[in-house]
């Protein structure tokens, strides 16, 4: 549904996307990683037909963004980091507007901006007036123009940006339940919420993508990569150590008579370390299998760029 080749993009002498291609299925959710500045926005931007490319080419829904730019804008639903509301209007006003924009009439209109409303949390709030809203719900109205006229590809820019944890759990679930009939793009920087929401990422890092795959593909790239972490009372690190399946101790401090190390091991070494510590008479209190974390491998990644 989304593709992008070689898309590349310069303001003047910078170089704000370099090379980018990457593919989006069909009713996949996939999440868009990197820090500010690396070139997340302006993928999206283009990939909207909002912002034209200094090179490259990317087709959504089977449509050229350059050669056909108003056949993609009919098929994409776009929410901006900030979005583009007018705080005069109220709340029902803006949806009728933009309906209206999409092709509704009539009373279709109507209908099709009070159901994006309930779908998205809003009902009932027809008459309140777009400045007075607070971040979280102006972030709600943005979510439902994008999603008013149903399109196949949705393109969100931080869409959980200054919600409460109680909204962010009904926007979580509602970008949940799009999986399958749509396919959907997420920028973030809680990475947790990719976790939650996207069983497959893409990072960039300076206009640059450094690395795609599923979370547990990301995860794998980070530094230290996975870990046994032990906690054990009358063991040290070079008994633990001499055990076979293990690669290497690192001491990571002591809490009373606990002593904490991290292993390394190829082979699952948590039995061994049972074992050995019940012939020499030694108490455990943590055997634990650890995986690098989302956090872990992201910084790693974008750190060697």
């Amino acid at each position: 549904m989304i593709e992008a080749v070689a898309l590349t993009k310069s303001y003047g002498p910078r170089l704000a996307l370099d090379n980018v291609s990457f593919t989006v299925g069909k009713g996949e959710i996939v999440g868009f990683l990197g820090p500010n500045g690396a070139g997340k926005t302006t993928t999206m931007r283009i990939l909207t037909g909002f912002l034209p490319a200094t090179g490259g080419d990317a087709r959504v829904a089977g449509f050229d963004v350059f050669e056909s730019p108003l056949e993609v804008k009919r098929r994409v639903g776009y929410l901006p980091e900030s979005p583009p509301l007018y705080p005069e209007l109220s709340v029902g006003d803006y949806l009728g507007f933009i309906a209206e924009l999409r092709g509704f009439t009539g009373r279709a209109r109507h209908q099709r901006a009070g159901s994006v409303m309930e779908r998205v949390g809003l009902g009932g709030w027809e008459r309140r007036i777009l400045g007075s809203l607070s971040k979280g719900y102006r972030q709600r109205v943005g979510l439902a123009q994008a999603l008013l006229h149903d399109p196949p590809v949705l393109i969100l820019d931080e869409p959980t940006s200054g919600l409460d944890p109680a909204q962010l759990i009904g926007i979580r679930d509602l970008v949940r339940s799009l999986a399958g009939t749509h396919t959907v793009i997420l920028s973030t920087h809680i990475l947790s919420e990719v976790e939650a929401l996207c069983p497959r990422a893409l990072v960039v890092a300076k206009g640059r993508l450094v690395a795609q795959g599923t979370l547990a593909e990301l995860r794998a790239m980070a530094p230290q990569g996975e870990w046994y972490h032990v906690e054990v009372d009358g063991l040290d690190g070079p008994r633990l150590g001499a055990l076979p399946e293990v690669d290497l101790v690192e001491p990571l401090g002591q809490d009373g008579p606990w002593r904490s190390f991290r292993l390394s091991a190829q082979q699952d070494p948590r039995v061994a370390v049972a074992e050995l510590a019940r012939a020499q008479g030694a108490r455990v209190r943590t055997l634990e299998h650890r995986l690098p974390t989302l956090e872990e491998a992201f910084v790693g990644i974008v750190g060697r760029e």
